[in-house]
C-alpha cells in the first residue's frame, strides 16, 4: 500500500461531475472551497493486499450476522438504546424472515497501513454514502490514467446483479420508489439514489422518484402514497431506521410494515433488522464474541476500562455520521463517562501517509466483498470535511 502523487486531470471536475458526483468540492469554515474529490495522488496495492481485505471482510461480515443474530435471540435491544416493544418485535420478525426481505450493500470503515491486519472501525449497512465516488468516477479515472490497470471494484456489476436477484422478494405491481430527504444540501444523498436507481433499472426494474418529504399517509387505506396518491408498496430508502421509527410517521411505518411474505403494505429497503449492523454497540458485541480477534478492536459499553490507561480510547456515540460526537482519549488520560450512550472503542489511530490520515471504505452488496473507497483526513476522525482519493492495483 502505497501513497503516490499525480497531476490531476486539466478538466478533472467536469469529468467528475458528469459521471455523477456533483459534490466535488468540500466548503470549509474559512468558506474556502477545496477538493473533495481528490486525484492529486492515487493509493496504489498489490494483488495479494487486496484478496487478504477481500478475505477479511467477508469474515467481518460472516461475524456481523452472528453478532446481530445474537442480539435478537439475547434480546440485548436495549444495549443498543432500542427499547420501544413495537421497534423490537419488527426487527425480530425481519431478522427472522431475512431470506424474504431484498438487503443491498453496506461499508465497512477499516484502518489499514499495508503493514498488519485491518481493523474494524465501524460498520454502516443501512444508510451508507460515499458509494457514487467509489462505483463510477474512480473506474473512469484509472481507465483515464491508467488503462490496462486494475481495480478493486464490482460495485456496479454486483449492485446490478443484486436487484435482478432480489427482484421476486418485490410486492408486484408497482414501482420501486427511491427515496432521500429534501433536506440534503451538498447533493450526496440525491446522487447516491440516484445511483442505485439507476441500476435497479439496468437490472429490469420499474422505478419512481420521491423525497421522504413527500411520501404521505392515506387515512382511507391506511397506506403510504405518492404525490399522484398511488399506494407506495416498496421504497428504498436514504433515512435512517432511528428516524423512521421516531418521527411523526413511526406507528404508521410499524403498522403496514412488510416483512417479507404479505405481512404489510410497505416494504423498507434496507429492512429494519439493518438497525443492528449500523449502531456502534455492535463494536462492543462483536469483541464480546470474538475477543482478542485480529481485525477487532477492544470495545466496551460500560465505560473504556484499561482502555484508559493501556491504548488510549475513542468515545462513540451509539448512532451518528460522519465523526460527530465521537472524541478521542489518549492512554494515561482519566477515563470520561459520557452522558449519552456510547461505545468505548479502543484508540487506534488512523495510518498517516505524508501526513494524511487514511481509513479503507470496504463495500459489501449482499454478502459479498465488492470495492474500495479511500477518503482521507487531517485529522483522527474521519469527518465532513474528509477527501476522496481513488486507488489502483499494481
Amino acid at each position: 500500500m502505497e501513497r503516490r502523487p499525480l497531476e490531476p486531470r486539466a478538466d478533472w471536475q467536469q469529468t467528475v461531475e458528469r459521471q455523477g458526483l456533483i459534490y466535488p468540492l468540500t466548503r470549509y469554515p474559512d468558506d474556502s472551497l477545496r477538493p473533495y474529490w481528490d486525484e492529486s495522488a492515487y493509493y496504489a496495492f498489490s494483488l495479494p493486499e487486496v484478496e487478504a481485505l477481500e478475505d477479511t471482510v467477508a469474515e467481518l461480515h460472516r461475524m456481523c450476522l452472528a453478532a446481530a443474530g445474537h442480539i435478537v435471540e439475547a434480546n440485548r435491544f436495549a444495549d443498543l438504546g432500542i427499547t420501544d416493544p413495537r421497534v423490537v418485535r419488527a426487527v425480530t420478525e425481519a431478522w427472522h424472515r431475512r431470506a424474504e426481505l431484498p438487503s443491498v450493500y453496506g461499508r465497512f470503515d477499516l484502518r489499514y497501513d499495508g503493514t498488519g491486519p485491518a481493523r474494524l472501525l465501524e460498520y454502516n449497512a443501512d444508510t451508507p454514502t460515499s458509494l457514487v465516488e467509489a462505483a463510477s468516477p474512480q473506474w473512469f479515472w484509472m481507465e483515464d490514467r491508467f488503462p490496462g490497470a486494475d481495480q478493486w471494484n464490482s460495485l456496479h456489476e454486483r449492485l446490478v446483479a443484486a436487484w435482478r436477484k432480489q427482484a421476486a422478494l418485490l410486492p408486484p405491481g408497482s414501482p420501486l420508489y427511491f427515496a432521500h430527504s429534501a433536506e440534503d444540501e451538498l447533493g450526496e444523498d440525491l446522487m447516491t439514489v440516484a445511483y442505485l436507481k439507476e441500476t435497479a433499472e439496468q437490472a429490469g426494474l420499474d422505478t419512481d422518484w420521491i423525497s421522504v418529504e413527500e411520501i404521505g399517509w392515506d387515512p382511507l387505506s391506511g397506506r403510504f402514497v405518492d404525490n399522484r396518491l398511488r399506494f407506495i408498496r416498496a421504497c428504498f430508502k436514504l433515512y435512517p431506521w432511528e428516524w423512521l421509527t421516531t418521527d411523526r410517521f413511526a406507528g404508521h411505518v410499524l403498522d403496514t410494515l412488510d416483512n417479507g411474505g404479505g405481512t404489510g403494505s410497505t416494504m423498507w429497503i434496507e429492512p429494519v433488522w439493518k438497525m443492528l449492523l449500523s449502531n456502534k454497540a455492535l463494536l462492543a458485541i462483536l469483541w464480546e464474541l470474538y475477543p482478542g480477534h485480529p481485525n477487532l478492536l477492544a470495545a466496551h459499553l460500560d465505560g473504556p476500562r484499561d482502555l484508559a490507561a493501556t491504548t488510549g480510547y475513542v468515545a462513540k456515540p451509539l448512532l451518528g455520521r460522519e465523526g460527530a460526537g465521537v472524541t478521542v482519549h489518549e492512554p494515561g488520560a482519566d477515563p470520561v463517562l459520557r452522558d449519552e450512550p456510547c461505545c468505548y472503542q479502543e484508540l487506534a489511530p488512523l495510518p498517516s501517509f505524508d501526513g494524511n490520515r487514511v481509513v479503507l471504505g470496504a463495500w459489501v452488496v449482499e454478502d459479498e466483498p465488492a470495492g474500495l473507497g479511500i477518503r482521507e483526513s487531517a485529522g483522527l476522525i474521519t469527518d465532513e470535511y474528509a477527501r476522496f482519493l481513488p486507488h489502483v492495483i499494481v
